[in-house]
């Protein structure tokens, strides 16, 4: 099962906006503080996306796994999370 993530897609539109944004401001010259502040708006929007996919994949894709009681397909898509997980900041 593959998860419609039109959703986020939206949601990577308008982070797409803020850097655009924070560009204009370091081309502008803003002040530090104003222009991190931003960048730190962006990175929590991103984890956000991140948190709604993996959720997503973790409901659809392993669910569905389990659900067909597929053992391989199971230890795939956990090996898949937990080298997601792994590479995390």
């Amino acid at each position: 099962m593959h998860t419609d993530h039109i959703d986020k897609l939206n949601r990577l539109n308008r982070i797409e906006g803020q850097v655009k944004g924070i560009k204009k401001m370091i081309e502008e010259k803003r002040y530090c503080v104003d222009i991190l502040t931003q960048l730190k708006a962006v990175g929590a929007a991103l984890k956000k996306v991140e948190h709604a996919i993996l959720k997503d994949h973790m409901q659809g894709c392993l669910k569905s796994a389990i659900k067909a009681g597929n053992d391989l397909d199971i230890q795939k898509k956990i090996d898949e999370i937990m080298t997601l997980l792994e590479k995390r900041s």
